[in-house]
């Protein structure tokens, strides 16, 4: 005969912050129904088992995933813009370093916002590349001057996302859950810009799949 004891739940403070991105939550229904089917007697409240679960879960991530860091995956050789960048100047930079995510720092090097693709065609009144060649094959004169004249600081997204160069699995999982771009700047300890994470690059190393 199985016996099971289960205590009333008792308060507990769940996963809810951004580092526990990705974690599953479960319910007490779903604690009670695995405790049924284990033989033998058991004296652990629902909390206790989320409780333990949520610990046991961080353990495993860490060991899984050791070393991944945003200094080992990050692009370091990057040339960042400045806020008074010209759309017309940064759109090279882009072009050059492969790069459809740059970010925007000021003159000591510290991030003040993040420039992407997606800005830079909805500066032009586009929503996607092939929207914008549709516009130039159609309506010539579309691209005006005074839009190429712009400067970064009224198209960049501020503040941006960013981590910590010693920033772990984890908190990269939940960095990039919180926002949809193509990569992240890389903060050193002064502040200031170190390099840039591309989601794609941390994918990879994670053998995780997701946009490109």
């Amino acid at each position: 005969m199985r016996m099971i004891q289960t205590r009333k739940p008792e308060s507990l403070h769940l996963a809810s912050g951004p580092e526990e991105a990705g974690e599953i939550e479960l319910a007490d229904a779903d604690i009670l129904e695995a405790m049924r089917e284990i033989h033998g007697y058991l004296d652990i409240s629902t909390a206790d088992f989320r409780d333990l679960y949520h610990l046991a879960y961080h353990h495993a991530m860490d060991r899984m995933f050791h070393g991944i860091t945003a200094r080992r995956l990050m692009r370091a050789a990057i040339h960042p813009l400045a806020p008074d960048t010209r759309l017309a100047d940064a759109i090279p930079l882009f072009v050059s370093q492969g790069l459809k995510t740059l970010p925007v720092v000021d003159p000591e090097g510290r991030v003040l916002g993040i420039l992407t693709e997606t800005d830079v065609l909805r500066a032009f009144g586009a929503a996607s590349f092939l929207a914008l060649v549709e516009r130039l094959m159609t309506e010539p004169g579309v691209i005006s001057p005074d839009q190429c004249l712009r400067p970064v600081s009224e198209l960049m997204t501020s503040p941006a996302v960013s981590v910590p160069l010693d920033a772990g699995f984890r908190q990269l999982v939940a960095a990039f859950t919180s926002h949809s771009g193509r990569g992240m700047p890389v903060q050193g300890p002064d502040g200031r810009l170190a390099g840039l994470l591309l989601r794609k690059q941390f994918l990879n190393v994670c053998h995780m799949e997701g946009p490109a």
